[in-house]
């Protein structure tokens, strides 16, 4: 396939080129950069929802009910599943073939598992490019899940429209020890497997927290769901969808699509720079000199970084 051949393709809405597409990309391919440069500019500005939150909140369930609810109002979806990387082949270990499996046979759904392959922040590095693929290919839709996320993982807010934070009751949160951290990118406060005990303290602590705040416009509402049965997804949707209504008729979905582009410009900046620098370093053998010195005591991190600037760029920053 040539670039031309996959963006036709796409074009016309064919799950076979937007799967390579995404192969491409996750392969680092020549190819798969330029079909993501040319599909940048082809975007259909879909919107782009973030699910988030600690391992065992249940947020597969969630999106699996969430898609369900996006399908029966007419929408496309496309799926982006970060899983964490396997050690041995950097593979996502929780891949598409055990998620979601109600979905393979709709052809208004399209989902992608994404490795984080070692990338922080709770998403893959190619996350944002999928997502420009996605958008490219014509889904209403795009909704991303992180894997599952402490306190500071929080770059889906930096992709996503609308961010859900998914909590579940009994395990372990300390709300005022994370309040500063993820709960801060909640656009919606999802309190999920509602069933449980510990449930309505829960989320009377979410509502205590967003008490003691001040809002300029939207204050996060904080629904519980019980995910396993459907129960709760209707207003979960219906919270998400009045939130990029909000986005809109306030202005601030502009600054929200600028922030991403932003964002990606500089995920785009580290590749050209930092990640080539590295690997130059490497084959050439200046990074194990310097770490050599590192370790012995002959050298400290600072300079070892300045000298590696030094080299390849002919000047410090």
């Amino acid at each position: 396939m040539d670039v031309e051949e996959i963006l036709e393709g796409i074009e016309a809405k064919k799950r076979t080129y937007l799967a390579r597409a995404i192969s491409l990309v996750e392969d680092g391919s020549p190819l798969g950069r330029e079909v993501v440069a040319r599909a940048f500019k082809s975007k259909k500005n879909a919107k782009v929802l973030g699910i988030t939150g600690a391992p065992g909140v249940g947020k597969s369930t969630l999106v699996d009910g969430l898609i369900g609810k996006l399908r029966e109002r007419g929408g496309s979806v496309g799926v982006i599943a970060v899983d964490p990387s396997s050690p041995f082949t950097g593979g996502a270990i929780l891949g598409d073939r055990v998620r979601m499996r109600s979905r393979t046979l709709d052809e208004g759904v399209f989902f992608r598992s994404l490795a984080t392959r070692g990338h922080l922040g709770g998403l893959s590095r190619h996350t944002a490019e999928v997502i420009v693929l996605m958008d490219a290919f014509g889904f209403d839709y795009i909704v991303v899940e992180t894997v599952g996320v402490g306190q500071s993982e929080v770059d889906v807010m930096k992709y996503a429209h609308s961010v859900v934070v998914v909590l579940a009751p009994g395990l372990g949160d300390d709300i005022q020890a994370i309040k500063a951290g993820i709960l801060e990118i909640g656009d919606v406060l999802c309190v999920n497997k509602a069933d449980l005990p510990g449930a309505e303290r829960t989320r009377k602590e979410l509502e205590m927290m967003l008490g003691l705040k001040e809002f300029e416009g939207w204050k996060p509402p904080v629904v519980e769901t019980i995910a396993s049965s459907g129960e709760g997804l209707d207003r979960l949707l219906e919270s998400v969808l009045q939130h990029q209504d909000y986005l809109v008729a306030s202005g601030l979905l502009e600054k929200k699509v600028r922030e991403s582009h932003h964002a990606v410009l500089v995920e785009y900046v580290k590749r050209e720079t930092l990640d080539k620098i590295m690997e130059k370093a490497e084959s050439d053998g200046t990074l194990d000199r310097i770490l050599r010195d590192l370790v012995e005591g002959a050298g400290d991190p600072e300079s070892g970084a300045r000298a590696l600037v030094e080299k390849y760029f002919g000047t410090t920053i």
